[in-house]
Order: structure tokens, then C-alpha cells, then sequence
């Protein structure tokens, strides 16, 4: 199960919305070994597509850098869906390269950039397997 303060699921679908047509993507950030998403880091899409994410290596590398040095690691890798449901690809599933992390997808295709209705669901992938979890909010 993923426990995830409301603040962090509001950035995530604000991200998404503005993003939007594009897929938007990003990591939240917890301590080494809490499984506690605290720190959000919204990443830029860099191929700024409506049907693919991907990280900059660069945005990446330093992430992973600052990750490194405070003792964190993702706890949430996200990304959003602009015209199908909230589950994953046959691409994220073979990019899904960290078994620790939930991999949070948010649909935005009912709403696009407007309010309103958004699809959450969150995911463990690994070894191409994925198995879908419950998300409690607080």
C-alpha cells in the first residue's frame, strides 16, 4: 500500500494538468528505507510527447546526485496519461527500473487542463510484472 499526503497527490495532478497534452513525469523523494514519499521533484519530459515520458539524463543524474547525498531514495516515480486510463504501458513497465518504488500514473483524460475528475492509481513493477496497490491519502 502507498501512504501519501494529500499535498503531494495535489502537485502530482497539478503537474499532470499543466503538462498536459504531454505526459508529465517526475519522483517523490523519501528517506533510505522509510517507504515515506516527503519530497516532490517534478522532472521535465524531455520527449515532450502525449503518449511517452522520459527523464533528461542530465535532470537524472543530478537528481539522483541530491537524492544520494540526503540519504534518499524515489519512493514515488509518477507520470501522467493524457488520453488513456492509469495503468501502465508495455513501455513503462519495461523502463520500470526500481523495484522499491510505487509507480504512480494519473490520467488526465477525462479533464485535460480543466478541473476535475482525474484517475490515481499506483503500481509495484518488477521484473516486468505489475501488480496494482491501494493508495491511502492522508
Amino acid at each position: 500500500m502507498l501512504t501519501i499526503r494529500q499535498d503531494l497527490v495535489d502537485s502530482m495532478v497539478a503537474h499532470a494538468r499543466a503538462d498536459h497534452p504531454d505526459e508529465a513525469c517526475g519522483v517523490i523523494a523519501g528517506p533510505a528505507g522509510s517507504d515515506r514519499p516527503e519530497r516532490f521533484v517534478p522532472m521535465v519530459n524531455a520527449a515532450r510527447s502525449p503518449t511517452f515520458y522520459e527523464f533528461d539524463s542530465m535532470d537524472l543524474l543530478r537528481l539522483y546526485r541530491e537524492m544520494d547525498e540526503n540519504d534518499e531514495v524515489p519512493v514515488v516515480v509518477y507520470h501522467s496519461h493524457t488520453a488513456t486510463e492509469a495503468y501502465p504501458s508495455r513501455t513503462d513497465v519495461s523502463y520500470a527500473s526500481e523495484p522499491e518504488a510505487h509507480y504512480v500514473l494519473v490520467s488526465t483524460r477525462e479533464t485535460g487542463t480543466d478541473d476535475g475528475p482525474y484517475e490515481l492509481r499506483s503500481y509495484r513493477i518488477v521484473d516486468g510484472v505489475v501488480t496494482e496497490e491501494d493508495i491511502r491519502v492522508v
